[in-house]
């Protein structure tokens, strides 16, 4: 690969794909940790300006052995846009911070109420997730997992 074809890569080449919670990873201050669970990380087409949003897919059963899922899609450039989450976020934004870390922030009436930092190892083959949301007392309770790249 030239070095021309190598800075085309986008920042978040390395998330995209499907990822297998560890469920022994889980450590979680707010909440049960799940049974089971996958995240898949999708790139999708350019908007007209060519600038492609990426859609997050996870899937999960819960403690209590119900299947859950959630999606969301956001443009990886930092900017909060409106999204649908009624009296919990009314906007979000993802950011590619770096070759290893992929971001995603939520947002109510302007303030920040939840982040989740996506970190990859060496290896490109876990995934580390970091969610903190931020109650209103202040209190910032965090929930970590490892997810493992599907094959």
């Amino acid at each position: 690969m030239t070095d021309a074809k190598k800075d085309e890569t986008p920042l978040y080449a390395g998330f995209l794909g499907s990822w297998i919670l560890d469920t022994s990873s889980c450590e979680f201050e707010q909440g049960d940790a799940p049974q089971a669970g996958s995240y898949h990380i999708v790139e999708q087409a350019g908007t007209a300006g060519g600038i492609a949003s990426l859609l997050f897919r996870t899937q999960w059963v819960d403690s209590e052995g119900e299947a859950q899922s959630a999606e969301f899609s956001g443009i990886p450039d930092g900017k909060p846009v409106p999204f649908n989450g009624g009296d919990l976020a009314d906007a979000l934004s993802v950011t590619a911070v770096s070759r290893r870390e992929l971001n995603s922030a939520a947002f109510y009436k302007e303030h920040e109420r939840m982040t989740v930092s996506r970190q990859l190892d060496d290896t490109g083959g876990a995934l580390r997730l970091i969610q903190a949301v931020k109650l209103p007392s202040g209190e910032q309770p965090t929930n970590i997992s490892i997810y493992r790249r599907a094959h």
